[in-house]
């Protein structure tokens, strides 16, 4: 008797796409081919959560990434922020009644990431944290990514949340790909990579924030 014969090509079609989070759907979603999976590609200053299996990525150059997640309520997600350039208080002052409108920033996109994944089913005291990026590629601003990865230490630390694994700092881009159900990261630093769209994108990023710093303030579930 002959073996029935296996569809390879339609066994990789999309599935449906999962529903997102109240939110989230304007982040773009697409069907990657390789790793047969939908993904949720996000850009500086967006953030992404999801309770389904999905994949998150991101391209960083001197942006930082929190890669966060509750394991045994299966949801978590990644942001993708940079703190502009303005304020003279260190990044530690984020929680002094002084801090500057760059560190309130970088607290709000961490506390809307954080939050979004308690108020959807997570456990703060659940939480599994891998931070990357912060790469010196912006060359006439020497200090943004060491900033960036000084304040998401010095947050992380203060909040009391334990980083299981970073790759922070350098010279070169890095994408990034998260799987929040499986806490996997997959990492490639783009070496060979032209890299005018990412210098471009976060120069518009930083004079986006500039010109709107963050406001206000988030609290902790």
């Amino acid at each position: 008797m002959s073996s029935p014969v296996v569809n390879l090509a339609s066994s990789r079609q999309p599935l449906a796409k999962p529903q997102a989070l109240p939110g989230f759907k304007s982040i773009k979603r697409y069907w990657d081919k390789s790793s047969h999976i939908f993904t949720a590609k996000i850009l500086p200053g967006e953030f992404y959560v999801t309770t389904h299996h999905e994949l998150i990525t991101t391209v960083l150059g001197s942006c930082v990434s929190a890669c966060i997640r509750d394991p045994i309520f299966g949801i978590g997600g990644m942001n993708h922020f940079m703190l502009p350039l303005e304020g003279e208080n260190g990044s530690s002052a984020w929680k002094n009644a002084g801090s500057s409108a760059a560190t309130r920033y970088g607290n709000v996109a961490m506390e809307l990431l954080i939050n979004n994944i308690l108020k959807h089913g997570g456990e703060r005291a659940n939480l599994e944290v891998k931070v990357f990026g912060g790469g010196k590629i912006l060359a006439q601003m020497t200090d943004v990514g060491l900033r960036n990865i000084q304040f998401v230490r010095d947050y992380l630390k203060i909040e009391g949340l334990k980083i299981t694994a970073d790759d922070l700092g350098d010279n070169c881009p890095r994408k990034i790909i998260y799987d929040p159900l499986s806490g996997k990261v997959r990492m490639k630093k783009l070496q060979s990579l032209h890299n005018d769209t990412i210098i471009h994108r976060e120069r518009t990023y930083m004079q986006d924030l500039e010109q709107k710093p963050a406001e206000g303030e988030i609290d902790l579930f």
